[in-house]
């Protein structure tokens, strides 16, 4: 277990590292950058130009540049913010609140509506039932999300006479008006998530209600409530908890458009208004935290994989 821990982490540790030069070479191949935005169309003066690459250290080689950040990225300044002055790692801080609270309601919503359905499903196989289910997935995983955020806008607004407010507050400080904020959001993102679940869980079902043990129960007579929960669910839960961290992982990489589009204060709309503006250090943290946290997740069910099976460690 420790030496399968061991390469986990040399793994992960290395996943890490890839990931932020990409982060930096990605960010850098992005035309444009802050001093061209602040000069605008008549920045013609080359003095100025100078000047403010120099300030910003966009002067020095390409390397000399990711060596620097990489280094304060280790000792966790990622740096301060090229328009606001103010460290990154508050900003995101502030931000991931928000995205967090986004993807874990995603999360639940998504699990109790999909798992269900993919179950449902698989048990009554080739029956008018599946056919629908498996309709709803097909819609689910083939719709945009930024579609589907779009049409719920616009179908609560037209049919219902309602929307969502677009002012952020706090949980802890209006319950209320957070989860209605959060209810459009969190649907747009869990039907995908949804219908996910439902076609991995349904052929799960399947594959495991054709096994010889399942056959054994059902000839000796076992109730179906035991045979479905007791003997198939159980080995369902394994493979079910590595797609789970990978639906996680999903949700984190959805909610750039979501928040945008809603208005929420979260991780991925401080990407975007980054990228808008230029701004290097927000970008290259926030997107680094995101990486991160995806990276932390995989090794988590890794982890968590080995402890369910026994057959899988070393």
């Amino acid at each position: 277990m420790a030496m399968m821990l061991a390469r986990r982490l040399g793994s992960a540790a290395a996943a890490a590292f890839l990931s932020a030069l990409a982060v930096f070479l990605l960010m850098r191949a992005v035309p444009g950058d802050i001093v061209g935005q602040m000069l605008g169309q008549s920045g013609t003066d080359r003095s100025a130009e100078e000047a403010l690459r120099a300030f910003f250290g966009l002067d020095r080689p390409m390397h000399a540049q990711f060596l620097d950040w990489l280094g304060r990225t280790l000792t966790g300044d990622l740096g301060r913010s090229w328009y606001q002055g103010r460290a990154v790692t508050a900003m995101i801080a502030e931000a991931f609140g928000v995205t967090l609270q986004l993807a874990l309601f995603t999360l639940a919503v998504s699990t109790l509506i999909g798992v269900p359905l993919g179950m449902l499903a698989g048990i009554r196989e080739g029956t008018r039932l599946d056919t629908a289910i498996q309709t709803f997935n097909l819609l689910g995983l083939s719709a945009p999300v930024f579609w589907i955020g779009l049409m719920l806008l616009v179908g609560a607004s037209a049919f219902l006479g309602w929307s969502p407010p677009f002012i952020y507050r706090d949980f802890a400080d209006d319950p209320g008006e957070n989860l209605a904020i959060m209810l459009l959001p969190v649907i747009s993102l869990a039907i995908l998530q949804a219908a996910a679940y439902s076609q991995f869980v349904r052929g799960l079902m399947v594959a495991e209600l054709r096994r010889e043990h399942i056959r054994t129960a059902i000839a000796k007579g076992l109730t179906p409530r035991e045979i479905y929960f007791k003997h198939a669910l159980r080995n369902v839960l394994i493979p079910l908890t590595t797609f789970m961290g990978l639906i996680l992982v999903q949700i984190l990489g959805g909610v750039v458009v979501i928040e945008s589009l809603f208005s929420l204060p979260g991780l991925g709309r401080l990407i975007l208004s980054g990228l808008q503006g230029r701004d290097y250090p927000v970008v290259q943290g926030a997107l680094l935290f995101v990486v991160l946290i995806a990276i932390g997740i995989n090794l988590l069910v890794d982890l968590l994989y080995a402890v369910i099976d026994p057959r899988l460690r070393p």
